[in-house]
């Protein structure tokens, strides 16, 4: 599918940014909600590069579940700052080189290095260029890197600290062996065939009882076939809830389930813990525990192995270093990159090809509007041009904030529609920033919001 296009890289310069720190009360009803996080109202620190062209302007978000998103917005303002009056053939020509330039300010690695909210925003501020390459270029992300031969892709990638695993010439092998079949899957891509969708929209942690069943009623009716449940609070309240799953899903009927615990879990109690759910046949535990913890997850996944239950983990992971303990010390069966926690793509292919290397299939973190609609690019990405390999990709649908999305991610046939727009999916509209901007817009400065604002807060020690 070709654009024209009316601008080049070389005449394309960023001038300016703005950054604005909007926030989505999902708190209302429930979405988010786990074993860790309560109260949670997804929130997009939201940045807009500037260019020389009007109405020319990149879109990137990070995230964050409320409150900490004003950290978030004022890290994108200092790291926006290396951008601006760059043009986008400096940034584009040489991506590794431009990102080992965004993560080296020897004064900010101090408070990262290439972790937390320094990698957030770092993350925030790359999506945005993306999105403007995307939109120079007429193309959608995940298509902009399909096109690419291997040694292009290869020069995304800044390969400091997983030589060990991967190098520059190691990759480019990879990547040409994955060109066998890569013109079927793009076939598959443009028919929405190529990535497949689970879904966790029955099992937030808020939904109980009927309301539970109800949602799982409606999603099968929708053709899902694999479902995702928070656990993590009570053992025989989850059993309880499994039981309930189990009931309506069965056994032998081709449906799947995986849990998630959110991290609340020491090593033991993981473990422990998860001998009481693994009668209800979960394909994976999904962060039993700390997300630092490598040698735990390898332990919690030894320990687990014997009953057919797998780890997975990362969406938490804070830099490709983590992702290439996490697979050396063989201590997850999915690796979960997450489009924000990463720095952005780039890290992400990084850590594409050291799951290649170790047979680990990439199945990217979602869970909340806007990773949906990145994350969709990435597991294209993945398909198509690194793993050879279809996986699958989480669903989790916000339907009272969707309306707000210029891009709105949609599964039909239990597959996510293949985004074409140019661009990274990204941007608002319908009065989105008029309402959702913290703490000035009108719906957090009305009485209904200012309650959504401690949603959450621990007051009691």
């Amino acid at each position: 599918m070709t654009r024209k296009t009316t601008h080049s890289e070389a005449d394309v310069t960023i001038t300016g940014f703005n950054v604005i720190d909007l926030r989505f009360p999902t708190s209302l009803d429930g979405v988010g909600s786990d074993a860790m996080h309560v109260g949670t109202n997804g929130s997009h620190p939201y940045i807009q590069l500037q260019t020389n062209h009007p109405g020319l302007i990149g879109e990137g978000i990070a995230f964050s579940n409320g409150r900490g998103s004003e950290v978030v917005c004022m890290c994108l303002n200092i790291f926006a700052e290396r951008v601006v009056g760059k043009t986008m053939h400096e940034l584009t020509s040489n991506m590794g080189k431009t990102w080992r330039y965004m993560v080296s300010d020897s004064q900010y690695r101090w408070i990262g290095p290439e972790k937390s909210v320094t990698h957030l925003a770092v993350a925030g501020v790359l999506n945005a260029v993306w999105d403007l390459w995307g939109k120079i270029l007429a193309k959608p992300v995940w298509q902009i890197v399909a096109d690419m031969t291997p040694e292009e892709v290869v020069r995304l990638i800044d390969f400091r600290y997983i030589t060990d695993v991967v190098t520059p010439e190691s990759a480019v092998e990879i990547l040409r062996i994955s060109q066998a079949g890569k013109e079927e899957r793009m076939k598959e891509a443009f028919g929405n065939k190529a990535v497949p969708a689970y879904t966790t929209s029955p099992g937030w942690l808020a939904f109980t009882g009927d309301k539970m069943k109800d949602v799982l009623q409606q999603t099968i009716d929708e053709g899902y076939t694999i479902f995702k449940f928070k656990v993590g609070t009570d053992i025989n309240t989850d059993r309880e809830r499994l039981s309930a799953v189990r009931e309506i899903l069965g056994y032998d009927k081709g449906y799947q389930i995986m849990i998630d615990a959110n991290q609340v879990w020491s090593v033991p109690e993981a473990i422990e813990y998860m001998k009481h759910l693994v009668e209800y046949k979960p394909v994976f535990i999904e962060e039993p525990t700390n997300p630092d913890d490598v040698l735990g997850h390898a332990a919690i996944r030894k320990a687990l192995k014997p009953y057919g239950v797998g780890v997975a983990t990362g969406e938490a992971a804070q830099n490709r270093v983590t992702f290439k303990q996490l697979l050396q010390a063989e201590a997850t069966d999915v690796a979960q990159i997450d489009a924000v926690r990463l720095g952005s793509v780039n890290e992400c292919i990084a850590v594409m090809l050291m799951a290649k290397v170790f047979g680990v299939p990439c199945v990217p973190h979602n869970g909340a509007m806007g990773l949906v609609e990145m994350t969709s690019h990435l597991s294209l990405i993945d398909y198509i041009v690194v793993s050879g390999t279809k996986s699958m990709l989480e669903f989790a649908e916000n339907k009272r904030h969707r309306v707000y999305q210029k891009y709105p991610a949609e599964v039909r046939d239990a597959h996510y529609v293949t985004p074409v727009a140019p661009g990274y999916s990204a941007g608002y509209q319908n009065d989105c920033v008029e309402r959702f901007e913290w703490p000035t817009g009108s719906f957090w400065a009305n009485e209904e919001g200012r309650q959504r604002m401690g949603a959450g807060r621990l007051v009691k020690l």
